[in-house]
């Protein structure tokens, strides 16, 4: 699809506004006082009357976890699945591995470990890693509900194609705990081949869809599941990965062999030597990890490098508990041929788990402002959707209650509760982590308005404002309630010059996120047209 085909625009005056007046939708931006329309975007043809009623997307209204903030409960769920699922795919390799040795008489107590370990991976995997994929699931439709309907809507086959061998790996796991005692060597060795493959094509899979969000690359232009799957961050992610599902099976490994009974010190230490091999790989991480990093947008790369002081910190203990790991295998493991206990292979697990959640802690933080880059924003708001919002309103037609409702004082105060929900409450608690009304504490009122109106201005990892004036006027007033102590009653009106100065603030800052750069085109179908490109503009 060409540039001039996928983008037209025409903006007419209207007194000292400019609006958009165009038959199609799509998506809408405001940028430095000027209008920006891009027809290449995921919204059904609607007439225009001022306002896309019909073609928005709907309201998943966030669940709320008291003073935990939604986006960290979704992350804890998240962060145990990802580090018991990538153990179950390193533990295929290093079964395969070990059942080989035991084969090939390269080690005599191999053929014991290999029945260990599957116990464990069982137990772990299986039971575990299930309920933790579920409960994924299960937070995330209550969180950001959008987000996993973009991912489900535009990879569906990807998705089906992953369950498939989602199935032949817990089939061929099943049957190998069933009936190894009973099967040749051989046999042994295809049934724990077919589980690896099928546990690292699950990941493959997955990867792609992951790599997505942050990483989406030509599938912008394209929509193409081939372009969005193979995205730029794909093969950095996939290979990275790769190496820690391996490091990680190889350090359970060294915990199972100092609980299997019946087993001399040289035989233990012979079994954590050989299970050391798949630790080797990290040497590659430096140069993965930072081809990851160049896939990256500059922005996102910017937070992770010290824009961010928290996605920096979570950085560093990522990389510092990979390189005692790493440096601990490669020397005492690798060189001096060091016995471990079970006490030090579990700390060095803990050192993983620090890397895997220090990891996948930043690599959902720098996707911010969006969940999907340049398609969802963090609050599930799409960036096409923000300038109707801004006219029409975020929550005019929110049907749902917000929580104790009964307890707010008035219409104002109980609007302001459903616009935190719909565009703060993923990432923020009014009082409890993360918490809104502790970050906003010292500002007075018109700071206030100000700083949420220019939202992307004043914190450029936040999406922009997506409500009307009113809106975010009753939002102030919200959280100023709170900061009172939630009276029972609270008299203050909207003020009409306070409306005209959120107005003029909002108008300033725009529609669009920070880091994004409109650029001038000239449309073939309207030649008189003021028109801009979003093709190839964000910086």
């Amino acid at each position: 699809m060409s540039i001039l085909n996928t983008i037209v625009a025409r903006v007419l005056h209207s007194g000292n506004r400019r609006i958009p007046q165009v038959a199609e939708t799509g998506m809408v931006y405001s940028h430095q006082g000027e209008v920006y329309r891009c027809f290449d975007a995921p919204l059904a043809a609607h007439t225009f009357d001022g306002v896309f009623r019909d073609a928005m997307s709907p309201i998943y209204p966030v669940n709320d976890y008291g003073p935990l903030m939604p986006g960290l409960v979704m992350a804890a769920v998240a962060i145990l699945h990802v580090f018991l699922a990538q153990f179950a795919v390193g533990g295929g390799i290093l079964l395969c591995y070990f059942q080989w040795l035991a084969m090939t008489g390269r080690s005599q107590n191999a053929r014991t470990f290999v029945h260990g370990y599957f116990k464990v991976l069982v137990l772990i995997s299986f039971v575990l890693g299930a309920l933790t994929g579920v409960g994924i699931w299960f937070t995330s439709i209550q969180i950001s509900a959008a987000t996993i309907g973009e991912m489900v809507f535009n990879f569906h086959w990807i998705w089906a194609t992953e369950w498939t061998f989602f199935c032949l790996e817990v089939v061929s796991g099943y049957c190998f705990y069933r009936y190894h005692r009973q099967l040749s060597d051989r046999t042994c060795l295809t049934l724990l081949t077919l589980y690896a493959v099928a546990a690292w094509m699950s990941l493959f899979w997955i990867n792609g869809i992951l790599s997505w969000q942050l990483t989406p690359g030509d599938w912008l232009m394209t929509h193409s599941v081939m372009d969005g799957f193979f995205n730029p961050g794909f093969w950095p992610s996939l290979l990275f990965r790769t190496i820690v599902c391996m490091t990680l099976s190889a350090l359970i490994g060294c915990i199972v062999v100092n609980i299997i009974p019946n087993l001399e010190r040289a035989d233990r230490q012979e079994l954590i030597n050989k299970a050391a091999h798949l630790m080797m790989p990290m040497l590659a991480m430096p140069i993965l990890g930072a081809w990851y990093l160049y896939s990256m947008p500059d922005d996102s790369r910017g937070w992770v490098l010290g824009g961010s002081p928290a996605m920096m910190l979570f950085f560093m203990i990522s990389v510092g508990a990979s390189l005692a790991i790493g440096g601990y295998a490669l020397i005492g493991l690798w060189f001096q041929k060091l016995y471990i206990n079970g006490a030090t292979a579990t700390l060095l697990l803990l050192l993983a788990f620090g890397a895997t959640a220090g990891g996948e802690f930043v690599r959902e933080g720098s996707r911010k402002p969006y969940t999907v880059r340049y398609v969802l924003f963090s609050n599930a708001i799409r960036p096409e959707e923000v300038a109707t919002l801004r006219a029409h309103g975020s929550v005019t037609d929110d049907p749902f209650p917000v929580i104790h409702e009964t307890q707010l004082p008035n219409e104002t105060v109980t609007v302001g509760a459903k616009v935190f929900r719909r565009q703060c409450a993923v990432c923020h608690t009014m009082e409890g982590s993360n918490a809104v009304a502790h970050l906003t504490e010292s500002w007075d009122a018109d700071q206030m308005r100000m700083n949420i109106a220019k939202l992307q201005q004043t914190k450029p990892f936040m999406p922009p404002f997506a409500g009307s004036a009113g809106e975010l006027e009753s939002l102030v007033q919200y959280i100023q309630w709170v900061h009172q102590r939630r009276p029972e009653t609270w008299d203050k009106t909207i003020d009409p010059q306070a409306i005209e100065h959120i107005q003029k603030w909002l108008d300033e800052a725009g529609t669009v996120a920070a880091g994004f750069i409109p650029q001038r085109i000239q449309s073939t179908a309207h030649p008189q047209a003021d028109v801009r490109s979003t093709v190839g503009s964000f910086q």
